[in-house]
């Protein structure tokens, strides 16, 4: 069984996945240190040394390695892996157990601001700004994030009952 997490930054893929694997006792993935372990490299040299494509590319590569495998697990990809290189449809192709762990703009705003420093991508936008960036990027990502198998809305809900409803829809 392969059980794959989708979501913008912050929508709690990796918290989620990690609570999964103990639940389920399989093997918990995040993909941004799988690449980083790969490549031997932070996600933020890779792109400072090498640039998008590049990065791009390689998580590609990794992504369709991963949902080849034969194993189960539980990936949790990065905010912006479904949105390039058809990863949505090899993703899909490989297994019915795709969520899309969805939130409001507000309760993304809410959980980012805490976290900013930890996120090039927002570090530098002011917080009155957050709500504009995230909705613009949920507007460009929605499409791919809605080719899931399953959505869930996060909205409201501890990680506790966002597991036990994804347990609830694997197939």
């Amino acid at each position: 069984m392969k059980i794959v997490l989708v979501g913008y930054m912050g929508s709690g893929k990796s918290t989620i996945g990690r609570l999964l694997s103990k639940k389920l006792n399989i093997n918990f993935i995040d993909l941004d240190d799988y690449i980083e372990r790969q490549l031997e490299k932070s996600i933020s040299t890779i792109f400072e040394e090498h640039g998008e494509i590049y990065f791009r590319k390689m998580e590609h590569n990794f992504v369709k390695e991963l949902m080849s495998k034969k194993d189960s697990f539980i990936l949790s990809t990065g905010g912006g892996t479904p949105c390039y290189s058809q990863n949505m449809e090899v993703i899909n192709s490989k297994s019915t157990n795709v969520f899309y762990l969805k939130l409001s703009i507000a309760a993304l705003v809410e959980r980012l601001t805490l976290e900013k420093e930890h996120r090039p991508l927002i570090k530098n936008i002011e917080t009155a700004e957050m709500p504009e960036f995230i909705g613009k990027h949920l507007f460009e990502r929605s499409f791919y994030y809605q080719q899931a198998t399953n959505s869930i809305s996060c909205d409201n809900k501890t990680s506790d009952q966002v597991v036990a409803e994804i347990i609830g829809r694997l197939t």
